[in-house]
């Protein structure tokens, strides 16, 4: 393995058979070497991925701003998400969430935390991710020494949401509170609660997600038969006046016309709930 870029004494890169950025970290495994210099393998303790050069000139410029052992929490946490999630995450994640730790950490000791108005939408819609949060949490009191509020649970999960779709924060907080406008309106019409740990609900939110992420990145769905569309419509008339009402929202609230498929496939979701609700 040659040495790509060495960014400090203790972390450096280099391109792998696939010409891919290849970020190795051990102590002292970058000390008094250069680019071109073999890489002392044995003292590489933890390795990742970066999409590009760019990327490692991000990284490379945080990690001189932050204390080593942030990046090291950061990488653990991944880690641990990348196991309980089994999900393929942007390589961008290890960016983001390191200078969300740092930027997390300063504010507490300022006492500058705040509370997160999608709490119980990130922890409900997103279980595998607030639970990669929670986990945050522990490994950060463990290194750091810091008790945080569970709220904080919920602002790294967001993160890993955004690895996991890849949308931008802006786009992703919109897309988690349209999913409960979306959940509101359905409960409104059928005049129940809906239970959202439930398997068939569950499987409604999972619709709802991809659907916001489609809408969010300009790929909503628009190219089925249409006269599969109409049989499914005159099928489920009632579900469908329901799709019709989340979309007529949605697009007074975010700008986005919902095409006729996009909203059968709503209806069917909404027809799917109902045999398993109690009212």
């Amino acid at each position: 393995m040659i040495i790509n870029k060495v960014i400090n004494n203790n972390v450096l890169s280099i391109h792998d058979e696939n010409n891919r950025e290849i970020v190795l970290m051990g102590k002292g495994i970058g000390f008094q070497k250069k680019v071109g210099d073999e890489v002392a393998e044995d003292k590489i303790e933890k390795k990742f991925v970066l999409d590009s050069e760019d990327e490692v000139g991000k990284f490379s410029e945080l990690i001189e701003m932050i204390p080593h052992n942030y990046l090291n929490l950061s990488v653990d946490i991944i880690s641990y998400a990348q196991q309980v999630m089994s999900k393929r995450l942007s390589p961008s994640i290890y960016i983001s969430l390191t200078d969300h730790i740092n930027f997390l950490l300063e504010r507490s000791t300022k006492g500058e935390l705040f509370e997160n108005p999608l709490f119980n939408e990130i922890k409900s819609f997103y279980p595998s991710e607030y639970l990669v949060g929670e986990k945050a949490l522990e490994l950060i009191e463990s290194e750091a020494g810091i008790k945080l509020p569970q709220d904080e649970a919920a602002s790294i999960a967001l993160h890993f949401v955004i690895a996991e779709y890849n949308m931008g924060m802006s786009d992703t907080v919109n897309a988690t509170t349209m999913i409960r406008e979306c959940i509101s309106i359905v409960e409104k019409e059928l005049g129940i609660k809906l239970d959202e740990l439930g398997l068939h609900c569950s499987r409604f939110i999972t619709h709802l997600k991809f659907f916001a992420q489609r809408m969010f990145a300009g790929e909503l769905l628009d190219n089925q038969d249409q006269e599969f569309l109409d049989m499914i419509i005159n099928k489920y008339p009632k579900e469908y006046d329901m799709s019709e009402k989340i979309s007529q929202f949605v697009q007074s609230k975010y700008g986005y016309d919902i095409p006729k498929e996009e909203k059968v496939y709503l209806a069917v979701y909404i027809k799917r709930i109902q045999p398993h609700i109690e009212i």
